[in-house]
């Protein structure tokens, strides 16, 4: 004769409670460790405390920079920056440069791409562009103070360079974080200027914001 084996519904609840502790346990010791883990690397940032990069301007020459319209600009710019990573044992990744010029608050040419890269402990990297514009919209006041510049022998334009970089610390890559580069280019501008392209009279050293 066959035997029917059952359980008490007090067993049955006591297995029950006996798992739920055993998930509990689980859950608790998984966050104890990502805690753990994520402490460390927070402790890891505040020693290290990156540096943000340096950038300074090495050359900017104007090849075009004229009104095709009443209020419509050519313009046309080389330019060449010096970025540096200041910190001893932190990388940096960039991501989604552009680079543009500036006069006088106004946006003289397009954004322009630069490549992503990575730049290694104290390391630094010559970026090069060439800022293009094409019948670009400026203010009706556009001329007037180009021509007062001229008068007064020098142009200032803001060349900036807008982007994301990453922090590497060993094989831990941080999120991204926006940053900005503003360059300020004195240039020699008058009736006496070279016939050739107008270039920065000196390198710049460019204020970084992250």
């Amino acid at each position: 004769m066959s035997q029917v084996l059952s359980k008490s519904p007090k067993h049955c609840a006591k297995q029950g409670l006996n798992v739920h502790k055993s998930y509990k346990k689980l859950f608790f010791g998984l966050s104890a460790f990502f805690t753990t883990v994520l402490a460390f690397i927070f402790f890891i940032w505040l020693i290290l405390h990156p540096a943000k990069p340096q950038f300074s301007l090495k050359e900017a020459d104007i090849y075009r920079l004229n009104l095709s319209g009443p209020h419509l600009l050519n313009s046309s710019i080389q330019l060449t920056l010096l970025s540096k990573n200041p910190n001893k044992k932190v990388g940096i990744y960039y991501d989604e440069l552009q680079a543009y010029a500036a006069y006088k608050g106004q946006q003289i040419t397009v954004d322009t791409s630069l490549p992503p890269f990575y730049q290694g402990h104290e390391e630094s990297n010559l970026l090069t562009a060439s800022l293009e514009g094409t019948g670009l919209p400026v203010a009706p006041s556009f001329a007037y103070e180009v021509g007062r510049d001229q008068t007064a022998g020098r142009i200032v334009l803001n060349l900036k360079v807008n982007g994301k970089l990453r922090w590497k610390v060993g094989t831990w890559v941080s999120g991204r974080y926006r940053f900005n580069v503003n360059c300020i280019s004195v240039m020699a501008f008058g009736p006496t200027a070279p016939t050739g392209p107008l270039s920065s009279i000196q390198g710049t050293q460019c204020s970084t914001a992250v």
